[in-house]
Parts: structure tokens; C-alpha cells; sequence
């Protein structure tokens, strides 16, 4: 827990020195929006994540007599593993997915896709709401939604620097246009590669933490390969730097994609392997 905390304080910190950053190449009044704009997109990083992420998911609260079996499925799992009752969200993409996002345990939310529902069966369903549980029972949810949202926010205000470099702005304009394009092109990149740096680790530990929580691996070994074979014929309109949260990158079926060029989840055929090796008891 205490360890992502520090991760999260210090993704924050980044976002909040990008802003000031882009602001300075504006002069001394830019540098004070910067600082403004920062502490505003800081905090509402932290306690709107969650929001972030499902208004991206174009997701809809459900509740029990909504989805009775789904409710009931969580219900149980959470029970199992001692934690609250997370929000329960459906999104209308025909994608097989699901993510958990939330800055706490008692502020978690479980979203699952429309396509999910049709695609998998009980037991596989079942096996992926675990795996979401096993990262809101390991407390990496937060930092999770952290990431995203400092990363939407970067690439953000990366735009903003290259409409700044087009027009111009400061004292000193070369220097500022050159410092602005190289913002706008570098930014997003190292967004991604902070998302990336927190991503793998996390996916092996929740899909472990999910399979210890049904006591078997199969069934999670099972949904992970039919989700990637659905994702790479079913298109999501999801902005990439959402992609991390998903137990499964929503984005694997593009073929013209800048994220594409890096790995954000461990390789779906490692994570089967390791699901099928380890003995689960009951």
C-alpha cells in the first residue's frame, strides 16, 4: 500500500512540475497558470480518477436488479476477499473487457464491457471480475487511475505546447518554439513509459490474486485468450492512455497505433503459461 502511495505521489509530482514547466516557457505570468493549472489537474487526478476513467469507458452504473448474476458474482468475490462491495459500471462496447479503477477500496468501481457479458461464460466471467478484485485487494487500483489520468493530462497540455509553438509565445520565440515541439513530441512518449513501468508486474500479481481468490487458474487462462482474440477483431475507441487499466490492451487490433510500439501488459501467452504452472489449492 504505502509503496504505490509513493508512486502515486510521485506521478503527481511529475504532472504538477510538467504543467509549471510549460507555463514557464510563457514568462513569469504563464509560469503562475502553469502552477495554478497544476495544482487544480493534481488534485482532480487524484480524487476524479475513477470518474475519468469510466466517463472514458462511456460506462453506466448498474445495480442489482439491473444485473442480478453479476452483482451476485461480485458480491461473493468481494466477500471472499474481504474487501467493500465495489461500483459496479457497464460499458457498451462490444470489446470483451474490464477494468477496476478508484483511488481506495471503499471508492473501488468494477467495469465490465457489454461484450464481455455476451463473449465468456460463468466461470470465465467469474475468473475476470476476480482478477479486477485481486487489483483492488492489492490496493495498485489508485495508481493505476493516477497513471492514466497524468497521462491524458500530459498529452493534454503537450497539444496545448504545440499550438503554443505554432503562434509563438515568451521573450526569447525561437528558443521557446524549439522547447515547446520538443515538449509536445517527448511528453506523451514518457507518459507511456511511466504507464508501461507500472503496468506489468501489476497484471501478473492481480491475475495470481485472482486465481488464489476462485482457487483455480483455468478459467482466468481461458478468458484472458478469448478476450485477446476478440480484441484483435473488435475495435475500441478508447483514448490509449486509458489502454493500462484493462485487463487486456483494448487497443491490440490496431495496426496503425503509437502504442502499439510499446508493450503496455505482459505478454497474454506468459500470463496463460503462469496461470496453467501454478497449483491453486481449494
Amino acid at each position: 500500500m504505502f509503496k504505490n502511495m509513493f508512486k502515486t505521489v510521485i506521478l503527481l509530482t511529475v504532472l504538477g512540475a510538467f504543467f509549471i514547466l510549460v507555463g514557464s516557457f510563457f514568462g513569469q505570468i504563464g509560469l503562475i497558470i502553469g502552477l495554478v493549472v497544476a495544482l487544480l489537474f493534481v488534485g482532480g487526478s487524484y480524487w476524479f480518477s475513477d470518474k475519468l476513467a469510466v466517463r472514458a469507458a462511456g460506462a453506466k452504473p448498474v445495480t442489482m436488479e439491473e444485473a442480478p448474476e453479476l452483482y451476485a458474482i461480485v458480491q461473493d468475490l468481494a466477500y471472499g476477499a474481504d474487501i467493500p462491495m465495489p461500483r459496479l459500471y457497464i460499458s457498451p462496447d462490444a470489446q470483451p473487457n474490464a477494468f477496476a479503477t478508484g483511488r481506495s477500496p471503499k471508492k473501488a468501481v468494477v467495469c465490465v464491457t457489454a461484450g464481455i457479458l455476451q463473449a465468456l461464460d460463468r466461470d470465465e466471467l467469474r475468473a475476470v471480475l476476480a482478477h479486477e478484485l485481486g487489483h483492488v485487494k492489492n490496493r495498485d487500483i489508485l495508481i493505476t487511475s493516477v497513471a492514466a489520468a497524468v497521462a491524458l493530462a500530459i498529452t493534454f497540455i503537450a497539444r496545448i505546447a504545440m499550438w503554443g509553438a505554432v503562434f509563438g509565445g515568451g521573450d526569447d520565440e525561437g528558443g521557446n518554439i524549439v522547447g515547446l515541439l520538443l515538449l509536445a513530441i517527448l511528453a506523451p512518449i514518457a507518459a507511456l513509459i511511466i504507464q508501461m513501468a507500472l503496468s506489468r508486474s501489476r497484471e501478473f500479481e492481480a491475475d495470481r490474486t485472482g486465481a488464489e481468490l476462485i482457487h483455480d487458474g483455468e478459467p482466468l487462462a481461458r478468458a484472458l485468450q478469448k478476450i485477446e482474440a476478440y480484441a484483435k477483431q473488435v475495435p475500441m475507441d478508447i483514448n490509449p492512455a486509458q489502454a493500462t487499466a484493462y485487463i487486456i490492451n483494448p487497443l491490440t487490433g490496431r495496426r496503425v497505433q503509437f502504442s502499439n510500439l510499446f508493450r503496455t501488459h505482459p505478454p497474454t501467452e506468459q500470463r496463460i503459461q503462469r496461470l496453467r504452472s501454478q497449483q491453486f489449492t481449494h
